[in-house]
């Protein structure tokens, strides 16, 4: 079986905040890229939006074929520190990782990111930030993937309320 080509993962360091300079640098080369991102919530002015963000900050995977591609050109791409080895070889990530990683995504092909509350029901919380800032309260569950419901005392009885689980931390 001759002509095959047979491609490995490897996982490629790259310069701080440089993983898509480097993935366009790499991609000229004719390396197979694999940057797996997620969307991040930012918060700012009293704002909230949505930023792409490297899942591994500071690393993304390439597909070399080891038999006809030159490797070691990787470690001189602009946007790259080095390629990950062991000893004097790199490194393998096995494909059932980049599969794993790739059935994650979602149909924009950002990995999805289930978010889990960091308490257990009954635990006491406060609001960071927002109308409640520095109200305590009992955390009661999450009320949707980015919502937690807490019980706060307002006015001498107990008010649910649905806040962001970022603006949530134990009290």
């Amino acid at each position: 079986m001759t002509g095959a080509k047979v491609q490995n993962w490897f996982a490629v360091q790259t310069q701080p905040n440089a993983e898509e300079k480097a993935s366009l640098h790499l991609m000229r080369q004719d390396f197979g890229v694999y940057l797996p991102r997620f969307m991040r919530r930012r918060r700012h002015a009293g704002r909230v939006d949505y930023v792409a963000r490297p899942l591994f900050p500071g690393y993304l995977f390439i597909a070399v074929d080891m038999a006809t591609q030159r490797w070691r050109c990787v470690n001189s791409t602009v946007g790259v520190c080095r390629l990950v080895c062991n000893g004097g070889s790199p490194a393998v990530v096995h494909n059932e990782v980049i599969e794993a990683l790739r059935n994650q995504q979602d149909e924009r092909g950002f990995i999805s990111l289930d978010k889990a509350p960091r308490f257990s029901v009954g635990d006491a919380v406060r609001v960071v930030e927002g109308v409640f800032s520095s109200a305590l309260g009992i955390y009661e569950g999450m009320s949707n993937s980015q919502r937690v419901a807490i019980l706060l005392d307002l006015l001498g009885r107990k008010v649910r309320v649905n806040v962001d689980i970022d603006l949530v931390v134990s009290a």
